[in-house]
């Protein structure tokens, strides 16, 4: 049997059809590397990818939480701005290995984690998605409910179940439906979804920023709004927690930002089309998000940051379909992209006997149900302070071990065959690599141990933490907890690593 087939012009590597049993317990069609004839995916298709999936209501609301914490608009596109381009670069570091080998997220961890270990940050990745895709599930049924409501007058008021209207459960029942029809068609539906939903999104935001234009004669006062913290002490408070929450933001796709790129090209396709899909793409729509809403602000003396609610505001049905239409396909594109594709791989690593990539959709839509989005959403500390806080810095904390496994340890060389049977190179002991769970303990540890919550204006606490950290003295860590988890993992996992190596 042989590891790899010959060599790509692109330093590619393709799997043969005899490299490991057919019968292998750890492998299904979908965790197998790639064919070189399916790695088709150009620089436009991942810029296409980065559009759709940063185009949604969530990230257009960014900005709105750094102003709300006293920064100016400047301040506020720049830390955003500052955190794509910090997050962009552990992605294409992991993302190298997916035009090389053709493989996903869960089989890339198996090589630090081993083979049953790679488990272990799947699952905390495909939990993650779960009440994500829940999250964002609702949030666009809401928006198309609102806007609904404004084309028929009685919608809004139906007869509650559950303490929300039926026929809001019904927009979130339609849109959870079609967001699982389109992934369980395949990552080949997926792209052309993309090809075409990133320029339509595009399109609506910006007809979104000239109709607010044209009705404010100008963008209103928001944009002359002196910074509330300055540019001393006061704003670095607030800079470094708020810096790391927007790379917290796109964190969970750098861990398996793989899942896309192993259908790339080459690497020119996968870094070109990240590098100018993702950082240009989040500072643009941050800097439209504040300017329509300084509009809104001058228009209707308040500023609108909600663009569903903003869309709401015209009696135009015309206006009303297309803010409709613009809105259920950014939230899709978004939804489908980021938060289905990673659970139904990290599934199907779970048991590939038993899950492929389309059974773990399925189960992950179920999962994004059962965990009660509307709950999770209602919550603004829980939302706030556990998901871009905690979840970033975990997820960190294993991005740091697959750069340093894949780019310290390895030096980019995988043997393709061995991540897909037992007693490989890449079994370890029984499965799991003790140093790479130490790693991540160890690095979770430091990342999240410090989280704490705020005291409000009325002196209580806001958000589900000690004040004073659920571990007093690592508290000063917790502003920085996905650039701590990231650091200690990589230095610790290396350490380990090179140090067996030596005593080998």
């Amino acid at each position: 049997m042989t590891d790899t087939a010959p060599r790509a012009p692109q330093h590619a590597v393709e799997l043969a059809a005899d490299a490991y049993p057919a019968g292998s317990r750890y492998a299904n069609e979908d965790l197998r590397p790639v064919p070189l004839a399916d790695r088709r995916w150009t620089t436009y298709n991942f810029v296409a990818l980065w559009i759709g999936m940063a185009h949604c209501i969530p990230s257009w609301t960014l900005a709105s939480g750094l102003v709300a914490l006293g920064m100016d608009w400047k301040q506020a596109v720049l830390t955003i701005a500052l955190a794509n381009v910090i997050v962009l670069l552990p992605m294409l570091l992991t993302g190298h290995a997916g035009p090389k080998y053709g493989i996903p997220f869960p089989v890339l961890a198996r090589a630090g984690f081993g083979i049953r270990g790679a488990n272990l940050p799947a699952m905390v990745r495909a939990a993650v998605a779960c009440c994500w895709f829940g999250i964002q599930t609702w949030i666009g049924g809401q928006g198309i409910f609102v806007l609904l409501g404004k084309i028929f007058g009685g919608w809004t008021g139906a007869a509650e179940v559950g303490g929300y209207p039926w026929t809001l459960w019904l927009c979130f029942f339609v849109f959870w439906v079609i967001e699982l029809a389109i992934i369980y068609r395949g990552m080949e539906t997926l792209r052309r979804f993309e090809n075409w939903a990133a320029p339509f999104v595009l399109v609506g935001a910006a007809v979104l920023l000239i109709w607010i234009a044209n009705k404010a004669g100008g963008f209103g006062p928001l944009l002359h709004e002196p910074s509330k913290v300055g540019w001393g002490p006061d704003f670095w408070k607030v800079f470094f927690p708020g810096l790391m929450g927007m790379i917290g933001f796109w964190s969970t796709l750098s861990l398996n930002i793989p899942d896309f790129t192993r259908f790339g090209k080459g690497q020119r396709a996968q870094v070109w089309g990240q590098t100018m899909g993702l950082p240009t793409t989040m500072t643009l729509f941050a800097l439209m998000s504040v300017l329509v809403t300084a509009g809104s602000e001058k228009v209707y003396g308040a500023p609108i940051w909600d663009p569903v609610a903003l869309a709401g505001k015209t009696d135009n049905v015309f206006g009303l379909l297309f803010a409709l239409v613009t809105v259920f396909v950014a939230t899709i594109s978004v939804n489908v992209a980021a938060n289905v594709v990673s659970p139904a791989y990290d599934l199907a690593n779970l048991a590939p006997k038993l899950i492929s990539f389309r059974t773990g959709a399925i189960i992950t839509g179920v999962v994004g149900v059962l965990v009660m989005p509307w709950k999770l959403t209602s919550t603004p500390e829980l939302y706030i302070f556990t998901w871009l806080g905690v979840v970033g810095g975990l997820l960190g904390t294993v991005a740091g071990i697959l750069i340093a496994d894949y780019w310290i340890v390895r030096r980019t060389v995988l043997h393709l065959a061995d991540l897909y049977v037992r007693e490989g190179r890449y079994w370890y002991r029984g499965g799991w690599n003790w140093r790479a769970v130490l790693a991540f303990a160890v690095g979770g540890v430091l990342a999240v141990g410090g989280s704490y919550s705020t005291l409000n204006a009325k002196g209580e606490k806001a958000g589900p933490f000690p004040v004073d950290g659920l571990i007093p003295f690592l508290k000063p860590l917790a502003d920085y907890g996905w650039a701590v988890g990231l650091a200690a993992s990589l230095v610790l996992y290396t350490v380990l690593m090179l140090g067996e190596r030596r005593s080998q």
